[in-house]
């Protein structure tokens, strides 16, 4: 299959580079409005540079955007206007109200997907599995100031990633939601089929924290996103005194679990989805009803 990246930012070097070592992908296309970045990272990866959108989209059979968000829906719609399959990096658009337009421009006959990466990390399939009569959940989403560039506020950045897996994983209801915070730092408190659940993103932190942590009837579970690391630590089972300190001996085990680079598992979704006229299971409806959540958050803070 002929693959191309609109975009080779940050994230758009990542598609490029997984898509290269993809048995599945014949050749690779590349565009960007920085014309010398595009072909030094086409060089790199044995990949073409393409001058134009349309001159790429020719040569291709699927595309990943990779854009900035506020360029999401003029891009995407060349893409649909050649009728080809596209991946959009989330967010969808930059607006649910953009989204829900954009989508009904959408041809028949192709696969168009939404890259919530989070989805594809194992460590949310795992905790899913375990889970059984949750209490209290609670994701921390935390980063240090970034150069990268983005027209979102740290809800569509970051808390987005959070949202889908709460909202398609765990609670398909919708949730009552109490916000505070402004567009860099954000903290939700919500309750989802009666369980009080807990978000906080930040852009200003002094420490990279992805963490998911959930109280079971019988249990505490606590998921790493980056070190893809999940513990169980059950209820103590003996109690005792000494010196006067109260002691309490825990259970923990830790759970294997199968690490991979959710980036490369999605885009082999991607491609297989396309190959076999599939929906991609992160669909563009679920995308943007995540934003209109996101939405929904900032309004209430």
């Amino acid at each position: 299959m002929d693959v191309g990246v609109i975009g080779v930012g940050n994230m758009g070097r990542n598609h490029a580079r997984i898509y290269s070592e993809l048995k599945s992908v014949d050749s690779l296309g590349l565009f960007d409005v920085n014309a010398a970045a595009a072909k030094a990272l086409a060089e790199k990866h044995g990949a073409t540079a393409y001058a134009t959108v349309d001159e790429l989209l020719d040569h291709c059979d699927a595309v990943s955007v990779v854009v900035p968000t506020q360029f999401h829906a003029p891009v995407v719609g060349q893409v649909f206007a050649k009728k080809k399959s596209v991946l959009i990096e989330k967010p969808i658009c930059a607006t649910s109200d953009e989204a829900k337009a954009l989508m009904k421009k959408a041809p028949k006959g192709i696969t168009v997907g939404v890259g919530h990466i989070e989805r594809f990390n194992p460590i949310v399939a795992e905790i899913k599995k375990i889970v059984k009569k949750p209490l209290y959940m609670e994701i921390k989403r935390h980063n240090p100031t970034s150069a990268r560039i983005t027209g979102s506020s740290v809800v569509e950045d970051l808390m987005i990633h959070d949202i889908d897996i709460l909202l398609n994983v765990f609670f398909p209801d919708p949730c009552d939601v109490h916000s505070a915070g402004n567009a860099d730092v954000m903290s939700v408190l919500m309750k989802c089929n009666g369980i009080p659940v807990a978000l906080s993103a930040s852009r200003k932190a002094s420490k990279k924290v992805r963490l998911f942590y959930v109280e079971d009837e019988e249990f505490t579970i606590e998921g790493d996103f980056m070190s893809q690391e999940v513990t169980i630590h059950r209820k103590p089972g003996q109690y005792q005194i000494e010196a006067e300190r109260y002691v309490q001996e825990n259970i923990i085990e830790k759970v294997m679990v199968g690490k991979i680079e959710p980036l490369k598992r999605e885009l082999e979704t991607f491609i297989d989805c396309v190959k076999n006229q599939k929906p991609f299971p992160i669909t563009p409806d679920q995308a943007i009803r995540n934003l209109a959540f996101c939405e929904k958050v900032r309004s209430a803070a």
